[in-house]
């Protein structure tokens, strides 16, 4: 059965839906306002997996991943580059949605735009305002009263006496309390605005959510993910608006699962656009394929943080290029995976498991030694059915080693790995010419090799 880890309750629990086999997900996308980098595709691949994963087990899921299109940095990005808000938040989104193809991220069901929903956003913030959690203040604002909401904190697990304003919320006298924060911003001149009963103004960030969730998915549903970061104060203030105006839930919460995925460090430090510690993924793509970007980003457990480095792409790339030279051969379509075989069952238990995908990647090399010994075309078809659930080995082995290979004449990764498969086939064929000749082969090329107990390794000179 499958187990989630709950943001919320701070535990796992096994996962029941609402209304099964009906599964509603909603998670909390970008902010288009420049490049995505290497937290975006975390975020989107994390997500793109789980969304797999449901689906391969029976769920009938809608999935809805937002876009905000509508903030400050929006604003000022437009502002210094002399674009409209509507031009600037267009070209990113195109830019978004080709870095996600390029990963292997299948599009959502439904990709609301905070922009087409403001509409359910004055609604919602009425609703508030009449059930006095919420109030205009003397800037023009219409701000959410948090001490009239008995449950804020229940999802960052800390107290209103612990709690500080986040870093999207701006310091403003004319608040009630520090804590409070904006529903609906006073438009200020130049800026784009929509009428509304509290004069000309745009949604506060946290608003967007909540309405775009309820309107689509309903007042409770099942699964709600997003980046660490956004669990406070994004995620703890939608579930204070979002049960606070729709209180007909009868006490039941916003959303039965939280999700967060950990945050990509560079250098030890979070990755971020607004500190300019970032990777782009365009940048990467022009030394790494995005499979490989794909691939390291899943070794990782999703909600572990992850250190990005160099070498460790090119560890990625070194036993990706394994995988595709285990599967040389394999037919490009392998079919569903076989369940009661060995390494199905494995890879089962592992996603079942919070959607362990280091344990999955790991069957993966299981199979790969397995069949690299018993040379198996039914295992190979395997490796190919079971990676393509990860998005994975999508491709033949031979485009993906090819492409590897690069101009220039040189020998990549992929190639070295291939060889030193060959090689070990020969020593255990005691076919020490042919395992020689390979060495020597891989010398004249700078690529020294060193035998130990753990397998060959090899290096560069």
């Amino acid at each position: 059965m499958l187990k989630i880890y709950n943001s919320l309750s701070r535990a796992e629990e096994s996962f029941v839906p609402l209304d099964p086999p009906r599964v509603r997900m909603y998670v909390c996308g970008i902010t288009v306002y420049d490049y995505c980098h290497l937290g975006h595709a975390r975020m989107m691949i994390v997500f793109d997996v789980v969304q797999r994963w449901l689906r391969a087990s029976g769920y009938q899921l809608t999935y809805a991943r937002n876009i905000t299109d509508i903030d400050d940095k929006i604003i000022r990005r437009a502002s210094e580059t002399g674009e409209s808000v509507a031009a600037l938040t267009e070209r990113f989104v195109r830019y978004m949605d080709e870095d996600a193809a390029a990963l292997g991220v299948q599009k959502p069901d439904m990709e609301p735009r905070a922009t087409g929903h403001v509409a359910e956003m004055l609604e919602m913030i009425s609703r508030l305002e009449e059930r006095g959690i919420a109030y205009r203040a003397e800037s023009g604002d219409v701000n959410f009263s948090v001490r009239k909401f008995p449950g804020y904190g229940k999802l960052s697990g800390k107290s209103l006496e612990d709690l500080r304003a986040g870093e999207r919320v701006e310091v403003d006298a004319t608040k009630r309390d520090p804590l409070d924060f904006v529903l609906w911003k006073r438009a200020k001149e130049g800026e784009p605005f929509w009428q509304s009963p509290w004069g000309n103004g745009r949604p506060g960030w946290h608003i967007e959510c909540s309405a775009m969730s309820t309107k689509l998915l309903g007042a409770h549903f099942d699964i709600h993910g997003g980046g660490q970061d956004l669990q406070f104060p994004h995620h703890e203030n939608e579930i204070a608006q979002s049960e606070g105006a729709l209180n007909e839930n009868g006490g039941r919460p916003f959303v039965k699962y939280w999700m967060h995925n950990g945050f990509v460090r560079l250098q030890d430090e979070k990755m971020s656009k607004s500190t300019g510690n970032v990777a782009t993924i365009r940048e990467l793509f022009k030394h790494y394929d995005p499979e490989i970007i794909r691939f390291f980003l899943l070794r990782a457990h999703y909600r572990s943080p992850l250190n990005y480095s160099d070498q460790h792409l090119q560890d990625a790339r070194h036993a990706l290029s394994r995988l595709y030279t285990a599967m040389k051969g394999a037919p490009i379509d392998a079919g569903a995976p076989d369940w009661d075989e060995s390494n199905g069952r494995r890879f089962r238990e592992a996603m079942d498991n919070d959607f362990n995908t280091p344990e999955a990647v790991a069957v993966l090399f299981d199979l790969a030694n397995e069949i690299n010994r018993v040379h198996s075309p039914t295992l190979a078809r395997q490796l190919r059915a079971l990676g393509g659930l990860l998005g994975l080995l999508g491709r033949r082995s031979e485009e993906f080693l090819r492409a590897e290979a690069g101009p220039g004449g040189g020998i990549s990764d992929a190639q070295i790995a291939a060889l030193i498969v060959e090689r070990d086939e020969a020593r255990r064929a005691r076919n020490f010419r042919r395992a020689d000749e390979i060495r020597d082969e891989l010398l004249r090329k700078g690529i020294g090799l060193e035998d130990g107990p753990q397998g060959t390794t090899w290096r560069r000179s």
